[in-house]
């Protein structure tokens, strides 16, 4: 049997969220991201997005393209609780639902034709629950694999919904620009420019011989598969998230390593409370370090035990840190934890004192918030950051 995917994304969710809890900023441009100089744009109503605004956009740029603009620091509580509200409504149409973010999943409805008389009805009846039950627009594209499906529901947005059969596959997207593509980026795109490949059409014609020479044997190959509208990747249900992380751009550079090592345990503060709520803890500690100039650096370390304590975690993260030798003109620092295990595993090395110490931690922040009990150097003034 043939597979039918919807792939379902919320019309420029955030921005789509806060006109729906402001009234008065119904029919407005508003940017919802980091509200610094530093700041990047997270979402951009449609309002916002004829003035040029988009995702990734520093904000400073959007604020010069659209001066009249309704800046918001965003409400990620609200954003993640009415997310949960969405992802409820999907479970009803299908088993099959792998989250792609906070706005956005896979549905496999492959079998569901007993809900209604066709799978276009069904997204239709989808789109609607959405809209009653939330009153935001959601953009729904049907194929037969993920791949198509993904493309299909960015065709006609906002509130679209587009079929692509796989009959009419080769022919439907043979017109789109090449970065249509997944795993097409800026610089790869360049690369395709001066193969003289600016379409996916083109991209299907290609010798992928010719291909592999610029692009490497694998990525030539997954590509032409895609321009033929070939995805073979089911859709995956209840993805484990891989990583746990935090990072943070600051106001100013940080300008000393002793700022550096502050923020670095603030970090793994943060980290080792989610790891927790998250039942796991992680052998791999990674740092990511970026310079005033862009330069950006990755180091990681595997325990000996995995560790959801904020001191192993902040210890891993400084020994890194300070192995790379940088000491000022840092513009963002990140700790992600990774290579999960269980933190309920038994352990000969377990120390029931620190369990217990953690355990009454986290019951305070349970109960008050995240920021209710710190360590005391994080007391001092930290620079302001987005």
């Amino acid at each position: 049997m043939q597979r039918t995917i919807l792939h379902v994304d919320m019309d420029a969710f955030f921005a789509a969220v806060e006109q729906r809890e402001h009234p008065e900023y119904r029919g407005k441009p508003v940017i919802v991201g980091g509200l610094s100089s530093r700041g990047v744009v997270a979402t951009a109503s449609y309002e916002a997005r004829r003035s040029g605004v988009h995702s990734a956009m520093p904000m400073t740029t959007a604020r010069r393209r659209c001066p009249d603009g309704i800046f918001v620091q965003g409400n990620y509580a609200l954003y993640r609780a009415v997310s949960a509200e969405i992802f409820a409504i999907f479970s009803r149409y299908s088993p099959l639902v792998e989250p792609l973010s906070i706005d956005e999943a896979f549905l496999d409805v492959t079998g569901m034709g007993l809900l209604a008389p066709s799978t276009r009805v069904l997204a239709q009846r989808l789109k609607a629950e959405i809209r009653e039950k939330t009153t935001l627009v959601a953009s729904v594209g049907i194929a037969p694999n993920k791949f198509l499906a993904k493309l299909a529901s960015d065709l006609e947005k906002p509130d679209g919904l587009v079929e692509i059969r796989a009959e009419d596959a080769v022919r439907r997207i043979a017109p789109l620009p090449v970065r249509r593509l997944w795993g097409v980026g800026r610089r790869t795109e360049e690369k395709l420019a001066a193969l003289g490949i600016k379409t996916i059409g083109a991209m299907q014609q290609a010798d992928e011989k010719k291909l592999a020479r610029s692009l490497g044997r694998r990525a030539a190959h997954a590509l032409k598969e895609l321009s033929f509208g070939r995805d073979e990747r089911r859709v995956e249900p209840d993805r484990e998230a891989k990583s746990i992380g935090k990072e943070v751009t600051f106001e100013r550079d940080l300008e000393s390593a002793e700022e550096a090592e502050r923020e670095l345990l603030a970090l793994a503060e943060k980290v080792g409370w989610r790891l927790r709520l998250a039942g796991v803890a992680a052998r791999t500690i990674q740092i990511k370090v970026r310079r005033a100039d862009f330069t950006t650096f990755t180091r990681s370390r595997t325990l000996f035990e995995a560790s959801a304590h904020d001191g192993p975690i902040f210890q891993t993260a400084r020994d890194l840190f300070r192995e790379l030798g940088i000491k000022s003109g840092i513009r963002l620092l990140g700790v992600t934890g990774e290579n999960f295990e269980p933190s309920a595993l038994p352990s000969l090395f377990r120390d029931e004192k620190k369990e217990r110490l953690y355990g009454a931690i986290d019951a305070l922040k349970k109960r008050f918030g995240e920021s209710i009990i710190t360590k005391a150097p994080l007391i001092e003034k930290n620079p302001k950051k987005e």
